[in-house]
């Protein structure tokens, strides 16, 4: 019996091992960087500015889309520093053939927000395009929950469920804000018909 109680303990423990190990990989080392959709769309969090350059290269970036503002330390904590927004911008100027978009955006978006998100994504000459808020985990997964809505037909709870393993207890979980957003976010050829 004891040896099957060391089994179990040391199984959780890898397990607990393996998770910390990916949560620091993927803040820390990977910038929570993921493909959304191949060879058009990708999020993450902050890359520093000494690393953008070979996220660009390696996915033929060439349009970035920045999600944070001064100010907004909020339930999330997101410590956006105005520095470390004028060092990304100004690390992007230097590449050529890369554009930089600053849609500073609360933690659900304001109609304007929208507005110009969709004015970058409508234009095809403005991909492969790389989404990033300050974690990655928030906005940029939110922004490419309604980017699949609008460009590629996601259902919303399709969308919603794409953008966490578990949507259980992360902030994409009923009752919370992001959550009941993408539930009833309405795309803009609803809205359309709506007023057809």
């Amino acid at each position: 019996m004891k040896k099957n109680k060391k089994i179990i303990v040391f199984s959780l423990l890898a397990v607990v091992l393996v998770l910390v190990g990916k949560y620091v990989y993927d803040m820390n080392i990977n910038h929570n960087f993921e493909t959304i959709t191949e060879e058009k769309v990708y999020k993450s969090g902050v890359i520093p500015p000494d690393q953008l350059k070979d996220y660009i290269n390696k996915y033929h970036i060439k349009s970035i889309v920045d999600l944070r503002f001064p100010g907004t330390i909020d339930l999330v904590n997101n410590p956006e520093i105005p520095a470390e927004l004028t060092a990304e911008k100004n690390a992007i100027e230097k590449i050529k053939g890369v554009n930089y978009f600053n849609n500073g955006s609360d933690q659900v978006p304001k109609p304007e927000n929208l507005k110009t998100f969709f004015k970058i994504m409508d234009n095809p000459s403005n991909y492969p395009v790389l989404i990033h808020c300050y974690h990655g985990v928030g906005r940029a997964e939110l922004y490419s929950a309604i980017y699949r809505i609008e460009y590629e037909n996601f259902t919303n709870e399709e969308a919603r469920n794409g953008v966490r393993t578990l949507i259980k207890w992360s902030s994409f979980d009923d009752g919370k804000p992001k959550g009941e957003y993408l539930k009833t976010y309405k795309s803009r050829k609803e809205l359309a018909a709506e007023k057809k």
